[in-house]
């Protein structure tokens, strides 16, 4: 979701700040980067632990075999926000960062007790950004807002199918991702108003 997020913020919100104020070199190198910290290296880490036996399954079915690779993805997403933070890009790019991390983290958390569904976690959590950026830059996404939904319903619809989750389990997560992002940009909001 944070590659997608990224994608969109620079590639798809014509005329507005993101567009026209990042060079294009810097657009591809921070999507890269997104890309390799929020995706490409948490999924080998879940690879390198199947192969060493610390999950039994690549399925990651149970609650149990999800507490390490949560762990390890909220790690990639701190010490990507750790690198981004001397980098002159614009605070919502590092706010989204930073609001997946959390929002991995509280999974990790509520996973001790509770199995919720990541996928809506991260799903919320882009409907949160966009709703929450679209306010700041006074730039309708509803187009946007509206293709989440239908991807949220699809994906909460194959997971039960899968019998991956019950629908309180895809409820919880997908509210605790849009939740989380909601309250970092209201948060942004607030510090930038001080």
């Amino acid at each position: 979701m944070a590659t997608y997020g990224c994608l969109l913020i620079f590639f798809g919100m014509k005329n507005t700040i993101y567009e026209y104020m990042t060079p294009f070199g810097n657009k591809w190198r921070i999507t890269l980067w997104i890309f390799v910290f929020t995706f490409l290296l948490p999924a080998m880490s879940i690879y390198i632990a199947y192969v060493l036996r610390l999950i039994p399954s690549l399925l990651l079915s149970k609650p149990s075999d999800r507490t390490y690779p949560y762990i390890i993805t909220f790690l990639f997403y701190l010490g990507l926000f750790y690198m981004m933070m001397d980098l002159s890009i614009w605070n919502v790019i590092k706010l989204f960062v930073a609001g997946g991390g959390l929002a991995i983290l509280l999974t990790a958390i509520i996973n001790l007790r509770y199995k919720i569904s990541a996928h809506m976690v991260g799903l919320g959590g882009f409907l949160g950004a966009l709703i929450s950026m679209s306010f700041l830059i006074q730039f309708d996404l509803t187009f946007f807002y509206i293709a989440v939904i239908l991807i949220a319903g699809i994906t909460a619809t194959a997971r039960l199918i899968l019998r991956e989750h019950k629908p309180p389990q895809l409820y919880l997560g997908f509210a605790l991702g849009l939740g989380v992002q909601t309250f970092m940009f209201y948060l942004l909001q607030k510090l930038t108003l001080i």
